[in-house]
């Protein structure tokens, strides 16, 4: 699974799910992003893809750019690609990126629940007692992390971490378009039966322009949690619309994996594929309303097992 050779771009970074071009000439300031099909879990890139997930992750950032250009600035100048890559790369502003991961909560949930449960609060902030496993928050809440190199773990961070690495008024900025962010899109998928649990962003600045850019991609499955708002019920894990499904069978004994330990996740067999590529695919057409995206189609000719 590694990035392919596009004409007129140099590959010049891969992390667990995208790869990062810079062109060969042109215009310097500019990076194709490309989402490839990888999925990851527990810290690992999984050596078996989901057919048409990059796909998924494009269209659905991009639809998502659109609901929030009001909001903040994106990342996105063009959709001019290379053929190999139509679909699943946009060519995007070259920006410098804050060292962040921007988080807001409305459910309490993973790492948030953890944090919680030995200390009642999360990033610094306090929460009132009783919650439990999907319990909705009283308000949204700001819990940023830091960023990790593939294979690491990102950190949970206070406010004040953040502003002391990026400047009080930055930070304080930060935190106010993530939770207006998060407030956009939950309120649109709560119209289409879908509760966001929570979702991470990121920004950065643009040389010469605006100071604080949205870039990456933007409230996909693999950025957020998104529930199904029939089945939502505190007390116990959620259904959910994302890799999720991948999780559970790698933590079950039928993987024979141990995650704490030093052996490579295995292959993923073709039900957990599939099922998963399911759940990535109701996603999209539940929120967008949209059909799925021709290459998710075309990519799914070509899965295992079909």
């Amino acid at each position: 699974m590694t990035a392919p050779v596009l004409d007129g771009w140099s590959h010049a970074y891969s992390g667990k799910v995208r790869d990062l071009y810079v062109p060969t000439s042109g215009d310097p300031g500019t990076v194709l992003v490309v989402a490839s099909d990888r999925i990851s879990a527990y810290d690992h890139v999984l050596p078996t893809p989901i057919p048409g997930k990059g796909a998924i992750l494009t269209a659905l950032s991009l639809w998502w750019f659109d609901q929030l250009a009001d909001l903040v600035p994106h990342h996105v100048l063009s959709l001019d690609v290379p053929d190999a890559v139509t679909g699943r790369a946009m060519v995007c502003r070259r920006l410098e990126m804050y060292p962040v991961e921007c988080v807001a909560r409305g459910y309490l949930t993973g790492s948030g629940l953890t944090e919680y449960r030995a200390g009642g609060s999360v990033c610094g902030v306090p929460l009132p007692p009783g919650l439990d496993d999907g319990s909705r928050l009283p308000e949204p809440i700001f819990t940023p992390a830091t960023k990790a190199e593939v294979g690491e773990h990102d950190e949970n961070v206070s406010l004040e971490v953040v502003a002391a690495q990026i400047g009080a008024a930055r930070a304080d900025e930060l935190r106010d378009l993530t939770l207006a962010v998060y407030a956009r899109a939950a309120g649109l998928a709560a119209e289409r039966g879908i509760v966001l649990a929570d979702t991470k962003l990121e920004f950065g600045a643009l040389p010469g322009g605006p100071d604080v850019v949205l870039g990456d991609e933007v409230l996909t499955p693999d950025s957020s949690r998104f529930w199904p708002a029939e089945h939502w019920e505190p007390g116990r894990a959620q259904p959910s619309f994302d890799k999720q499904y991948v999780r559970d069978w790698l933590t079950s004994p039928a993987s024979g994996w141990d995650r704490h330990g030093d052996a490579p996740p295995p292959e993923l067999p073709a039900d957990v594929v599939e099922r998963t590529r399911e759940r990535y695919a109701e996603a999209y057409t539940r929120l967008t309303g949209a059909p799925l995206p021709d290459a998710w189609n075309a990519a799914g000719t070509a899965r295992p097992g079909r």
